[in-house]
């Protein structure tokens, strides 16, 4: 029963982070959406800015890390788990990995960028390994498509 609840939880939250995506869409982001989540409650959410803040560093996941960080007034996220609708790249997973989150739950895998098991395995080694629990591809058939649909009018313009 245990197993069903967690199930449950990822899908809930996971949604979340994909609302987050379909914001960035709509400004002409891609569309990646994190939510971070401790003790069952979101005490962060944030969605691609790079275009609009002109800014390399402003993915989705780095967004929603600060922001979560000053919300818990703790640059230390350990009981913590990010939710987020592609996986992570370099930056972002050691960004996750300094953060010490307990879990990162990703939708789709990026083969050509993702750091958590696509292209390499940030958090496979090493103190990170033994601290943060990685799930991947929950719902990614959703996050795709929305990645899908981006990219897709992009070859319109």
């Amino acid at each position: 029963m245990r197993r069903v609840g967690a199930a449950l939880a990822h899908r809930h939250f996971l949604q979340q982070a994909l609302a987050e995506a379909e914001v960035a869409l709509s400004m002409g982001e891609v569309p990646v959406g994190a939510v971070v989540v401790q003790d069952g409650a979101v005490v962060a959410r944030a969605h691609n800015l790079r275009q609009t803040l002109h800014d390399p560093t402003a993915h989705a996941e780095i967004l929603a890390l600060r922001a979560a960080a000053r919300e818990l007034e703790d640059w230390r996220l350990a009981e913590a788990t990010i939710y987020v609708t592609l996986e992570p790249c370099l930056m972002c997973a050691a960004a996750i990995a300094e953060a010490r989150l307990k879990q990162v739950v990703f939708a789709a895998y990026d083969p050509e960028r993702g750091a958590l098991g696509s292209r390499q395995h940030v958090l496979g080694e090493g103190l990170e390994a033994r601290r943060t629990e990685v799930l991947g591809g929950l719902m990614e058939e959703e996050a795709s498509a929305l990645l899908k649909r981006f990219f897709l009018s992009r070859r319109d313009v």
